[in-house]
């Protein structure tokens, strides 16, 4: 087992109305009056309400080239990484040199060394602290990084290993393309940050830490999907691929992934009480809940995430589930989930232990 402990995000000090970014970007991306119609369309109808920024809004149109925009991923990435880190570690009261793990994931820029190389040794980790970047993974890392760093906690039950998630999503938007993927990216998706503590059995029992464990994960890779989700990259950089089929792939896949998952474990979809949905878009939370039957408000957490910040990649789950860290309710059931490149789905079943440590459901295990 593994127990998360802590969870913060960390966004741009830039934040701008959905309305102000359309007005920016629409010349940007068309000067085809048709598509500038559905430009504003689309941004109107994503559900986003406000976004953060890695740049003032007027500094995009002089962006010119993927040197200079990967270049900023670097520095502000960075920065961004370690301010989540610091008050990851902060809030569950864990010395950075105590940290034994970081797995960094992102898909919105490129860097070797990675991020994680330079964050480690900002914040003060030890130097023989073992680093796994990832990329490629998109959307679905951060529960799948999640995921990842269970499966090392289970065999390092005293180690504490960190997650680190970076997604400066608007470095990536193309000017002068005005294609149906390019504008729905456009304006859905913002920039951030996260990073969650998660520790092994043993150390957190030592230490007396409290926070939900990990209970099972589950990953599915859907055959026959590779062109729904992902990047074309070229001289220009990163080039959106992204297809009107996410709603059917999840109405075609992901119920059974659910149901496998809870089965396992003894429980049903009635027995989840918390549900932490990566928040994709309306149409790809609206499809989530149409194929467990439940009614939107189940997601209200991610419908709240989307409105307030956009689509951040794969840091957008991580900062609904630091919010659910701050109201535990002991008992709860949670189910963390999220769709990524592949197209392939990873589902983390998460349980907040009774008073008593008792469990909810045959199947789950808990800590003693």
């Amino acid at each position: 087992m593994s127990r998360i402990v802590a969870a913060a995000p960390a966004v741009p000090a830039h934040r701008y109305s959905q309305a102000e970014i359309t007005t920016a970007l629409e010349p940007l991306l068309t000067h085809d009056p048709s598509r500038a119609a559905l430009l504003r369309r689309i941004h109107a109808s994503a559900g986003v309400e406000t976004r953060h920024l890695v740049m003032e809004l007027d500094r995009y149109a002089s962006l010119q080239s993927f040197h200079e925009s990967n270049g900023l991923f670097i520095t502000a990435g960075t920065d961004l990484a370690e301010r989540a880190t610091r008050d990851a570690l902060g809030a569950a009261g864990i010395r950075a040199d105590e940290v034994d793990f970081v797995l960094f994931t992102s898909v919105t820029g490129v860097a070797a060394p990675s991020i994680d190389a330079q964050l480690a040794a900002r914040v003060g980790m030890r130097s023989d602290v073992k680093r796994l970047p990832s990329f490629g993974l998109g959307c679905v890392a951060g529960a799948a990084g999640l995921a990842r760093v269970h499966d090392y906690l289970v065999g390092h039950p005293r180690d504490v290993a960190v997650l680190v998630s970076v997604e400066l999503c608007s470095l990536t938007v193309q000017r002068g393309d005005d294609s149906m993927a390019n504008i729905v990216a456009s304006g859905l998706f913002g920039d951030g940050a996260a990073a969650v503590v998660v520790v092994g059995d043993d150390f957190a029992r030592e230490r007396g830490l409290t926070g939900p464990e990990v209970v099972d994960t589950r990953s599915s890779l859907y055959p026959q999907t590779e062109d729904v989700i992902g990047w074309d990259i070229g001289g220009t950089g990163f080039r959106i691929v992204l297809s009107a089929g996410v709603p059917d792939v999840i109405g075609r896949h992901f119920a059974g992934d659910v149901h496998s998952l809870l089965d396992a474990n003894g429980l049903a979809v009635a027995d989840v009480s918390t549900w932490l949905a990566h928040p994709g878009g309306p149409k790809v939370l609206e499809a989530f809940a149409q194929a467990l039957g439940l009614a939107d408000a189940a997601f209200e957490p991610s419908w709240r995430a989307l409105a307030a910040a956009g689509n951040q990649s794969s840091a957008a789950v991580l900062g609904i589930l630091s919010e659910a860290l701050r109201t535990p309710v002991p008992g709860e059931t949670g189910l963390l989930f999220a769709l990524g490149p592949g197209v392939t789905a990873e589902l983390v079943l998460l349980h907040w232990a009774d008073q008593d440590g008792a469990a909810v459901g045959d199947g789950i295990r808990t800590a003693a």
